[in-house]
């Protein structure tokens, strides 16, 4: 077996040799990869310039169709979990190699070069230098959006209940009747309440409005916003 395996070893560099010499070959190799380093730099330059590109010239006979995604769903998922999506100009802690040969393959099997980058990832992505959940995206077209590389921890079910209080006002409002229900059951009764009437209807009220006041003079004072406003925005305060 290894006899055989040796031989044909040689039959090949025998039919190589008859083509190419062993520097041709090398410096054939050489051109390659230099032109591969170069696709990469370009690439690497694309997503951290400011495009204004909002389609590609894809061959969508090789598109992945679960790959593909409107506005519309990138938006409802933005929401859900507090995500923004926004130009990779913003992103601060750049991207990854793996997505970088990802984009330079698509760019040989489409036979195009990619422009529009986006990135959907936590407010903090686009703020720090630190990173969770980014989806890199290239855009096709009419809000069509293609989806090329995920790293980092996958987003949890947990994050989306730890943030749908600030979904939208509507979420707020009934997160604070829920927790002031919460505080007007667990408030122990007293002379005074069982005097008073409605005294639990009393002790919601002011639960509920100091539950809102706090939480939105904290929430606004810190330059936040809720989900529905910033997952296309660029900017910090809002």
């Amino acid at each position: 077996m290894l006899k055989n395996r040796n031989n044909l070893e040689n039959e090949l560099l025998v039919a190589r040799d008859k083509f190419k010499s062993e520097e041709t070959i090398l410096e054939e190799v050489l051109v390659i990869l230099n032109e591969n380093e170069m696709a990469r730099n370009r690439i690497k330059n694309v997503l951290q310039e400011k495009s204004s590109t909002e389609s590609n010239d894809f061959d969508f006979n090789l598109l992945e169709k679960d790959k593909i995604f409107h506005l519309v769903q990138i938006r409802s998922v933005c929401v859900d979990y507090r995500l923004r999506f926004l130009d990779t100009v913003y992103f601060m802690d750049g991207i990854p190699e793996e997505a970088i040969s990802k984009i330079n393959a698509l760019e040989k099997s489409h036979r195009t070069t990619l422009g529009g980058f986006k990135i959907m990832a936590p407010s903090k992505a686009f703020q720090l230098l630190s990173y969770d959940d980014p989806l890199l995206f290239a855009p096709i077209g009419n809000d069509y959006y293609y989806l090329i590389h995920q790293w980092g921890k996958d987003i949890t079910p947990t994050r989306k209940l730890l943030v749908m209080p600030f979904k939208n006002l509507l979420n707020f409002m009934f997160f604070s009747v829920v927790v002031s229900l919460l505080i007007t059951w667990l408030t122990p009764e007293n002379n005074l309440s069982k005097a008073v009437p409605m005294a639990n209807i009393i002790i919601f009220l002011f639960a509920f409005k100091s539950i809102v006041a706090v939480f939105m003079y904290a929430f606004f004072m810190m330059g936040k916003n809720f989900n529905v406003a910033i997952w296309d925005r660029k900017y910090f305060n809002n």
